[in-house]
């Protein structure tokens, strides 16, 4: 694996794992850190030195580091990843799991890993004091149907026309990725999964949300929330209330950015083939930390 090579451009750094070679090196000392720390817990009880045995073919921490990059940008198989790496396809499953942990653990100690819920309007102005208004949209990523009936139809969506998990974001006007809901199934409507962290009615009064008309009805529990006016059925909008629409489109647009800087990860643009539980919440998070580390270097 010549990474080395990898690092030689920024277009071909970015197009392999999402960052350029300055933010690829500002990471790789916090992620020494926390993959020693998490091999001391793995096993804790080891009798050799942590390294000790059988030589890896990721030899260095930038090799693992760049591999795990690697695989939620590119998102290749486990038989193309052996393949050019050179090691077998089980141990190609195997690194990912392991150092999918350490590369979360190291977003969280930078700092840039969203919120999951915010549990009151004292903790988000404690979170975000600078934010004086918010962007909230529904972000879906296809998966495989499953065979069991009962699954297909929870994860069937009907505005994708295909099975799909789906998930609530609330970026801020620069496009950082404040929050990140739980995935679930793609059945379930975007305001549904917004009420279920109570979304809505744990941000301050004044704070400003923009959103789209999904997520119609929240104005009863935060009354600054802005949501482009349906056409009435067998009428028309005024001129005034179309402008009004483009206006707030305008302004919420920025939420489309950070979904598009999270889908820049093929781990969330190509339909997920693992079947392992709660991995797309897992690359969910990571991508999101992964564009939030983007735009803070």
């Amino acid at each position: 694996m010549n990474v080395s090579a990898a690092l030689h451009t920024n277009r071909m750094c970015k197009a392999l794992t999402g960052l350029t070679i300055r933010e690829f090196e500002n990471l790789v000392a916090d992620f020494v850190w926390n993959y020693h720390e998490y091999e001391a817990k793995r096993k804790p009880d080891r009798l050799r030195k942590l390294g000790g045995g059988r030589n890896s073919y990721l030899k260095r921490i930038e090799d693992k580091l760049f591999y795990i990059l690697y695989y939620l940008k590119v998102y290749p198989t486990f038989d193309l990843a052996s393949f050019q790496v050179g090691f077998a396809r089980s141990h190609a499953c195997e690194w990912v799991h392991i150092l999918l942990p350490v590369l979360e653990q190291t977003m969280k100690r930078k700092f840039v890993l969203p919120k999951r819920q915010i549990s009151s309007p004292e903790e988000f102005l404690r979170l975000y004091p600078e934010a004086r208004a918010v962007f909230a949209d529904g972000i879906e990523r296809s998966i495989q149907r499953a065979k069991n009936k009962k699954k297909q139809q929870k994860n069937y969506s009907g505005k994708k026309k295909m099975h799909t998990r789906k998930a609530v974001i609330v970026s801020d006007k620069n496009r950082r990725i404040l929050l990140v809901t739980p995935s679930k199934s793609g059945r379930r409507h975007d305001k549904r999964l917004a009420d279920k962290v109570s979304l809505f009615e744990n941000l301050p009064d004044e704070v400003e949300a923009f959103a789209d008309t999904a997520f119609t009805g929240v104005q009863k529990v935060h009354r600054r929330t802005y949501i482009p006016q349906k056409k009435p059925k067998r009428g028309e909008l005024t001129p005034g209330e179309k402008e009004m629409n483009r206006l707030i489109s305008s302004y919420r647009v920025v939420v489309e950015h950070a979904i598009g800087g999270i889908k820049r990860y093929g781990c969330m643009s190509n339909k997920l083939r693992s079947r392992k539980s709660a991995i797309e919440d897992i690359f969910l998070l990571l991508s999101s930390g992964l564009w939030n580390y983007h735009l803070a270097t």
